[in-house]
């Protein structure tokens, strides 16, 4: 099912012009946003506002279907972060370089490997977003 035009325009204003996973902006990383299903299609997923949210290329590729995936640390299988249900703070936060996501929790962990949100390619971006002082975001 198709997402429609009102309905891109509400989540995109929703989550302020930056990745519900990983907090990149578009302004910083130069490329449109998708609209991701939380809970996939596949999956039931409806193309709802409570179900759609905004993401970057990278954490969408990354992320595909995927629902659950393994804390690399307990090496339990977890649901991964859920932007609308979820507080970002409470499962994830920088380093000390503002370039990497720390995973707090089980959650937190499972979805930063699961999305690859450290990839080399990124984390190259985000230093240079640092050194602009557009990054990371403090909120």
């Amino acid at each position: 099912m198709s997402v429609s035009p009102a309905l891109r325009l509400q989540v995109r204003a929703r989550d302020r012009g930056r990745c519900a996973y990983c907090h990149s902006t578009e302004n910083n990383s130069g490329q449109a946003m998708h609209i991701d299903h939380i809970v996939p299609e596949s999956a039931g997923g409806l193309s709802v506002v409570e179900n759609l949210c905004q993401v970057c290329f990278s954490c969408n590729s990354h992320k595909a279907a995927k629902q659950y995936s393994f804390d690399p640390q307990t090496l339990t299988e977890v649901a991964i972060f859920h932007p609308l249900r979820q507080r970002w703070s409470d499962h994830f936060s920088w380093d000390a370089s503002g370039t990497l996501i720390l995973g707090r929790t089980a959650c937190g962990r499972a979805t930063v490997e699961a999305l690859q949100m450290n990839n080399e390619t990124v984390v190259k971006a985000r230093r240079r977003w640092v050194i602009g002082g557009w990054h990371p975001p403090t909120d």
